[in-house]
């Protein structure tokens, strides 16, 4: 894993004049409109709740569009910024197909303590009410979050190279087994990592948002709660759209690496 941070290091040297404004293109500025969406927008109006979901669907079209273009741009030294974001249009129809389809696995994973709460008489209508859970079904929940933690960071270890395989490989569904393929022998180091990057994203992040809001509270005053918190969310975005660009730059690396050590053809462009 060494060797793959040092490579994605000089990526981020070499690249991030090209890294940088698809990073804030299609992760930043996407971001900080849905968040406007939402805390600005009137919560009753039907048309509201329409808006919403298409800026929600466009936004994620959007990230996953970023997300390609900067993988595609921190594979190969030579991709222009022309190159990447004509791969990132040419599969992202196919990479939008396999996460929604790995989203609904993962919504049905959550069905079973679902069932578990309706059948010990839990109301969802009433979620914000304090409602007591019988011991049995508190504790299957328990053990089932444990195992759930548990798989999906495997999974999740397994599935790192899934949008770079759909990018470079032209592989739709078949890019799930070929990058639990490529990460055979990673999944801990790989889950390791993953936690490690959550945590130093994660408290930056709360920095940031708790001073800026601070500041913005004190400038704004109590009155303007939902500006305070639009600025807060916007100095959110800033640090996390830092991070995927980092976050792409190894996931690359980290394909490269897989594969010249398992003596693949060359990538192709």
């Amino acid at each position: 894993m060494g060797t793959v941070w040092d490579r994605a290091v000089e990526v981020l040297r070499g690249r991030a004049n090209i890294l940088a404004p698809i990073a804030i293109g299609a992760i930043f500025v996407p971001s900080v409109i849905n968040r406007a969406v939402v805390l600005f927008a009137d919560p009753a109006s039907r048309t509201t709740a329409i808006v919403a979901a298409l800026v929600a669907l466009l936004v994620l079209l959007a990230n996953i569009w970023g997300q390609l273009a900067m993988l595609a741009v921190a594979t190969h030294p030579a991709t222009t910024r022309d190159d990447a974001a004509r791969q990132a249009t040419v599969r992202l129809l196919p990479a939008l197909g396999v996460i929604m389809m790995l989203g609904v696995l993962f919504a049905l994973a959550l069905v079973p303590p679902v069932i578990a709460l309706m059948r010990a008489g839990v109301d969802f209508s009433q979620a914000s009410a304090m409602q007591s859970v019988p011991a049995g079904a508190s504790g299957f929940i328990g053990l089932y979050s444990i195992a759930f933690v548990i798989l999906a960071l495997f999974v999740g270890a397994r599935l790192l190279l899934l949008n770079p395989v759909i990018l470079n490989e032209r592989r739709g569904v078949g890019a799930i087994a070929r990058s639990f393929r490529l990460t055979r022998g990673l999944t801990w180091r790989i889950a390791a990592v993953m936690v490690l990057f959550a945590i130093v994203l994660l408290v930056p992040t709360m920095a940031v948002q708790a001073v800026v809001g601070l500041v913005a509270r004190l400038i704004l005053g109590g009155e303007s709660l939902p500006t305070v918190t639009f600025l807060a969310s916007v100095a959110g975005a800033a640090v996390t759209t830092v991070f995927s660009v980092v976050a792409a730059a190894f996931t690359a690396q980290l394909y490269v690496a897989t594969v010249a050590e398992n003596d693949e053809a060359p990538l192709g462009n």
